[in-house]
């Protein structure tokens, strides 16, 4: 890790802005390079992420990688990827599920790490909070829509959140394994190999 990219993840493992409105506190939870060739950028950590500290450290974490095709090796190998969700701490709980990201963190920290990573780096916007930051042209698209149009979206490529929800979702919408996930497949591969 060079100079400037430890002093970033130091001054993000540092940060507080939002630290009043955490119940379980601070505690960032982020994965960057600068030679980075996929970039996520999803919602929030949940609980088992908050304790030990590592991204997608749970179950949707291992459907992700099922989708991606990759080992834990090598999505954690910042030279692979980069891992930066849209609020990088737990931020409690709300009706049905786990708070919204925190609204300071992607303002405050995002275009610093993306101002560090090569600017030809494939980037996945995993879920709707993701989805309406990075495109906001498309608020009136549902979740779905995004999906199944990803490819015209580039350089982004939208996905659903990889929660236990998605398996019914993906059984109603059966052309995300059949045509998605082999690009998908394919768009990793080609990535890792620039």
């Amino acid at each position: 890790m060079n100079e400037r990219t430890a002093q970033l993840h130091a001054e993000i493992q540092a940060c507080t802005i939002c630290a009043e409105h955490l119940p379980l506190g601070p505690r960032p939870v982020v994965q960057f390079s600068p030679k980075s060739r996929i970039l996520i950028i999803g919602q929030a950590p949940g609980t088992k992420v908050h304790a030990s500290g590592v991204p997608w450290d749970d179950d949707s974490g291992e459907r992700l990688r099922e989708w991606l095709g990759l080992d834990k090796p090598a999505f954690y190998d910042p030279d692979n990827v980069a891992l930066m969700p849209m609020g990088f701490c737990y931020p409690g709980k709300a009706s049905g599920g786990d708070a919204p990201p925190r609204k300071e963190c992607a303002p405050a920290w995002h275009q610093r790490i993306l101002d560090m990573l090569p600017d030809d780096c494939l980037t996945l916007l995993v879920g709707a909070y993701a989805q309406t930051a990075y495109l906001p042209d498309t608020k009136k698209l549902s979740m779905t829509e995004r999906v199944r149009r990803g490819s015209e979206f580039a350089p982004f490529l939208p996905l659903p959140h990889p929660a236990w929800r998605v398996r019914l979702w993906a059984a109603k919408n059966p052309w995300f394994e059949s045509d998605v996930l082999p690009e998908l497949h394919a768009s990793v591969r080609a990535a890792l190999e620039a």
